[in-house]
Order: C-alpha cells, then structure tokens, then sequence
C-alpha cells in the first residue's frame, strides 16, 4: 500500500513539455548549405516515441554523403537521435544548454504513453496519423529490448480504479492495434480498490534518471562528444561544422526556428519516499469530496520516489510551483489509498 501523506514529500518538479497542436514535425530543410532535420515537439511523449522519430529521421539522414552529424538537445529525442546516427556510421557531436539530469525529459513521469499532450485531435491529418503509428511501431518494439536494470525499463500492472464498467472498453483510434495491449476489467471483490470495478493492464515504466545517464553513457562510449552550448539563431547553426544537424531543441525551436505552433504544457510531478514493495501504478483516483480529488492523477513507484503526477496546463510558461495543482494532486492520492485501507469510508 502507498504510504501518501504530506509529511513524505521530499519534491516538486516542473517540466516545460514542447506541444504542436497539428503534432510532432518530423521533417528535412536546408539551413544555407546545411541540411538540417527537424525532430521536435512531442508533448508528454517524448520518452515514449523517441526512438521511433528517431529512427525515421536518421532515414532522412542516411543519404547525406559526408557521415558528420550534430545533434542539438540532449533530451531524450536528442539522445536517441546520437544513438540512431551513431548506429548508421555517422561521427555524431551534442549540442546542448543542459545536460541530463537537467532537461525536461527528467521531468517525465514516465511510462509508455504515446498519445500524452501530443496531438489536438481536430488538427491531426491523415498523413501526420500514418507517420505518427509508424514511430510508435517502432518506439514500442525499441523500448521492450531494453528492459531490465541497466536502462531503468520495466513493466509493470497499471491499475484504474472506476466506477464505470464500459471504461475497459475503450481504445485509443490513434494507436496501432499491436500497441493497444490487453486491458481486463476486475469485478467487485476481485481487487482492493474503493471502487466498484478497476482496469488491469501491463504498462512499460521508464525510470528517466537511469534511463537517460544509460543513453548518455552508450553515446559516450561509442565516441560521442558533447558541447555545451546554446543557439541564439539561426545563424550560429550556420557556422557549426558538422554539415548536417538534427534539431532535437524540443520547446527552443519556438525562438530558434519561428514555429509559432509550439506552447508549453507545463507538467508538475510531486515526489513521495520511495517504497521498493511498490510494484503497480494507478491512473485515476475517487469521488470523495468536492472538488473531486481523483481526476486526472496519475501513481508511478520508481526507485527515486513514489511519483505523482497529473498535471497539464497548456501555455503556461512558469517554473513556480503551483500550489493549488500540488494539493489536487497530493491530496486526491491521500483520499484513494486512505479509502482502500478503510473502504467503509467511501
């Protein structure tokens, strides 16, 4: 059982997540002599579907005739962007204002949700939906073989406690059906939840600080190098040597490259103590006072703390804590696992 009460906090972060309302760009440009890949604007699903726009945009690369390449970010799409160029000959710098732990990908909560902040869907096409299933193809089989310690990948039992019996039902239309995975609907007396039903279902749990210290450490070891440094303009990419760059600058390439589609959605995670017993996550909450403490949050144990999360706020650029979203989240949490030690209460 998840131990959440306020005297267990022991953080709050925030994370600038980078969002398109028409979706990810996925797409080559020339800069001057340059050609430059785009390869930004993820939303909440950066480390879900990194390694699959990653892989569709060193195809974009492959053909360049000189195998000199920078990469600008070092989130997780610029990391395994490094990693795909490197996997295809190409001698590969970093070029970054932060560095892992300090990037938003550090922020994340982070299992494998890859329609998460990504997409209005009354701005999708048809052409953006195939692109975008094609990287999530990719992205899920990528993500499965690395599971284990070494990369901080692992699954684990989701559980979403409600009241609604047609919940297990639904799917998302954007998803490949391979990716969609099983969802079982528990009945009353078959789960500990202070609800009538709950939906059982695997889910792929990303730790980021391992996970990204293991990406840097392979860019690393096969002799990738990183600058610090940070890109004004356009103009200060024109005078990098390397001839072809892929821009992984995430919510930078709003100033650096004018895309005036791209806004902030401002997440804010509190951290619990860890507790190792914890092995499940839970999306969703319960009922129980006004407001109503369970909407939208969301439970991830890691080994650096007992997440909580479930907060999205489109174009608010602010790093300040926002105490009213901590007492929703915190305190929606406190109300679901209180109620399931004493489930007369509710």
């Amino acid at each position: 059982m998840v131990n959440a009460s306020w005297d267990r906090v022991i953080r709050t972060t925030i994370g600038l997540r980078p969002h398109r309302p028409s979706g990810f760009v996925l797409k080559a440009d020339k800069l001057d002599a340059k050609t430059i890949i785009h390869n930004f604007g993820h939303g909440g699903a950066g480390m879900s579907l990194s390694w699959g726009t990653a892989s569709m945009a060193t195809t974009l690369a492959v053909d360049h005739l000189e195998r000199r390449a920078a990469v600008l970010g070092s989130g997780v799409v610029g990391l395994t962007s490094a990693r795909e160029l490197q996997r295809h000959g190409f001698d590969v710098t970093i070029y970054a204002a932060t560095v892992p732990p300090d990037t938003t990908s550090n922020m994340s909560l982070a299992g494998f949700t890859p329609t998460s902040g990504l997409v209005d869907f009354k701005s999708r096409t048809p052409e953006w939906e195939a692109q975008f299933r094609h990287a999530v193809q990719i992205a899920y089989q990528r993500l499965q073989l690395l599971i284990g310690p070494k990369y901080g990948v692992t699954w684990i039992v989701n559980y979403a406690p409600t009241d609604n019996a047609q919940a297990a039902g639904g799917s998302n239309v954007l998803l490949p059906e391979s990716v969609q995975g099983s969802r079982t609907l528990l009945q009353p007396g078959e789960h500990p939840f202070p609800t009538r039903y709950a939906i059982e279902r695997p889910e792929m749990r990303i730790e980021p600080n391992i996970y990204l210290d293991a990406l840097t450490n392979d860019f690393l070891n096969w002799g990738g190098r990183v600058v610090i440094r940070k890109f004004e303009t356009p103009r200060d990419i024109i005078a990098l040597n390397e001839p072809l760059v892929v821009n992984c600058t995430g919510l930078g390439s709003k100033d650096l490259f004018g895309d005036p589609e791209l806004v902030p959605l401002k997440g804010q995670l509190t951290v619990l103590v860890p507790q190792p017993e914890i092995t499940y996550g839970t999306s969703g909450g319960i009922s129980i006072s006004t407001p109503e403490p369970g909407l939208g949050i969301h439970m991830m144990p890691r080994s650096d703390g007992i997440i909580l999360g479930g907060t999205s706020q489109r174009d608010v650029w602010t790093m300040d804590v926002d105490e009213k979203e901590r007492q929703r989240v915190v305190e929606g949490h406190i109300a679901l696992f209180n109620a399931m030690r004493n489930p007369a209460r509710t």
